[in-house]
């Protein structure tokens, strides 16, 4: 990466946009995406990818002192094997640094994915697994973008890629991130799910809740009206909520969100009243303040609960609630520059850009929170998180082409 810097133009926001960038070698790009693919890597357990991508750019030139692993596992819910993998270059032009991103864990459902190439599209031959395409498509494009940078001798803007931990159980390692380690980056680019047209420019926020439930024990054959059912408890909050219209898609005249109850663990017995009970919940809103009326909602159905189901002599049971903001909501200025790039980049391989709000989180949630704006763009990943999911390898293909046109400039 030798050469001296040298001045693009007069906007801080812009980069030396003269000339195409290099061609990419589809071929390899498509040999790692499938060996990604293949690496199993559930949230937590990341580091076999983290491993390849170091290989990967240390074979192609890379100096172990411009590649790290940051710290974020340590804070996680999940003590993770590894932390968020970050790679950074100085520019050869005046610029503002620009930053790639991808996350590299993958669902359960994902572990043991046989990828298998068919026309224009990769599946599981494993038809109990799903593909892992989100978000090793995204992994895929980040680093071969990463790679072409070293190959080619060519101008390029201050670059940081960064590979995140645990995104798919709360976007941690993003939430986590060592900001110092990034380089103060002013635009940044997360590559995830769907078509690379589709920008995402901004996502909901969400809440997660546990919520524990203390009834009274009594045997259920002798003497049940002794007891007090945690799961009584429970079942009757989660109808209280269905009912007044608190569970699911929540549309109330102050504003919409969702919520769901999804899961409930208790009892070990069919002959014990069952003394207690672990709920996990959550709340999503584009709205903060909404979505902190839908938690409410949640807590004081389970405290109604709880004062309402007694035993015969008048005895009831308890509730502890206690939650988490996962990720606040966010929404892109339509001026703002990475998202003036990523459209240009699109026009560019010849795509018509289309705006997107997420109604699940993204990476993107916290980079933006961090002060850092970022758009999403897709990888061609068709049906995540599901055995179904496929990935369309003439949309990788043109995510590719963008990533690089991204890390050069050249848009």
């Amino acid at each position: 990466m030798a050469g001296k810097p040298r001045k693009s133009n007069d906007n801080p926001n812009s980069s030396d946009s003269s000339g195409e960038p290099p061609k990419i070698d589809l071929r390899q790009a498509q040999k790692r995406l499938l060996e990604l693919l293949a690496i199993p890597g559930r949230s937590g357990e990341e580091m076999a990818v983290a491993e390849y991508i170091r290989s990967q750019l240390v074979a192609a030139g890379a100096s172990d002192t411009q590649i790290r692993s940051d710290q974020a596992n340590r804070k996680t819910l999940l003590r993770g094997d590894t932390g968020n993998l970050i790679f950074k270059l100085p520019g050869t032009m005046r610029a503002p640094r620009r930053l790639l991103m991808a996350h590299m864990d993958t669902v359960p459902i994902c572990v043991g994915s046989r990828p298998q190439r068919q026309g224009e599209s990769i599946h599981s031959a494993d038809p109990e697994t799903g593909l892992g395409g989100d978000d090793r498509a995204g992994v895929a494009v980040v680093l071969q973008s990463a790679l072409e940078v070293l190959r080619c001798d060519r101008p390029h803007p201050p670059l940081t890629f960064l590979w995140t931990v645990q995104e798919e159980v709360g976007l941690h390692g993003a939430r986590h991130v060592n900001l110092r380690a990034l380089g103060s980056p002013k635009l940044a680019f997360n590559f995830d799910g769907g078509a690379p047209e589709k920008l995402t420019i901004g996502a909901t926020g969400g809440y997660r809740m546990s919520i524990k439930i203390h009834g009274r024990a009594s045997h259920a054959g002798v003497a049940p009206e002794e007891g007090v059912s945690a799961i009584v408890i429970a079942a009757v909050a989660i109808a209280d909520l269905q009912k007044e219209g608190w569970l699911g898609l929540v549309e109330k005249p102050e504003g919409t969100g969702t919520s769901n109850v999804g899961v409930i663990r208790g009892g070990e017995a069919t002959n014990v009243v069952t003394d207690l009970v672990h709920v996990r919940a959550e709340a999503r809103s584009h709205d903060a303040r909404f979505r902190r009326r839908i938690v409410r909602e949640i807590e004081h159905a389970f405290q109604n609960a709880a004062r309402r189901v007694r035993s015969v002599s008048g005895r009831k049971g308890t509730v502890e609630v206690e939650g988490q903001l996962d990720y606040e909501s966010y929404l892109l200025p339509r001026d703002t520059p990475c998202l003036d790039v990523a459209q240009r980049a699109a026009e560019a391989e010849g795509l018509q850009p289309s705006l997107a709000v997420a109604d699940g989180g993204l990476d993107a949630n916290w980079m933006n929170a961090h002060g850092i704006p970022t758009v999403s763009l897709g990888c061609g990943q068709k049906n995540i998180h599901t055995v179904d999911e496929t990935l369309n390898l003439v949309q990788f293909e043109q995510a590719c082409r963008i990533a690089v046109r991204v890390a050069f400039g050249t848009a």
